[in-house]
């Protein structure tokens, strides 16, 4: 009766270390254009760079792209969301970044959005 309790106990007690072990994070962001799968070219980059810092410029909303080889068995939900927080996209007391994920190996893209966006980049929107 003991040994149920005990491996429950274990499971409970080392669980979150697991979780929270899973996210490996690609990197330190360069730019708003980080591209660590190397799937755009150096002119896609340049043009992408100078396209969201001309936004960010215009309309103090932060947009990043990141591009990841894979997701390390993660989910993309959780992945992109980890990567948001990491990098602290967007500012920090409206909480307005945007995150566009690529994940070439899943073949997955994933739009993480700071909750001062959510009324303007609904999920529905996002899904899209």
């Amino acid at each position: 009766m003991r040994r149920p309790f005990l491996v429950a106990l274990c499971g409970a007690l080392f669980f979150p270390l697991v979780v929270a072990a899973a996210f490996v994070s690609p990197g330190t962001p360069s730019g708003y254009v980080n591209d660590f799968a190397g799937a755009l070219s150096a002119e896609e980059r340049k043009t992408l760079e100078s396209t969201l810092s001309s936004f960010h410029a215009t309309t103090s909303k932060e947009v990043v792209v990141a591009t990841v080889e894979s997701l390390g068995g993660e989910e993309i939900e959780e992945y992109a969301n980890a990567l948001f927080r990491e990098w602290g996209i967007g500012d920090k007391e409206r909480n307005d970044g945007v995150l566009l994920l690529v994940a070439m190996k899943e073949r997955k893209v994933r739009i993480e959005v700071g909750y001062g966006n959510e009324g303007a980049l609904t999920d529905a929107r996002s899904s899209r």
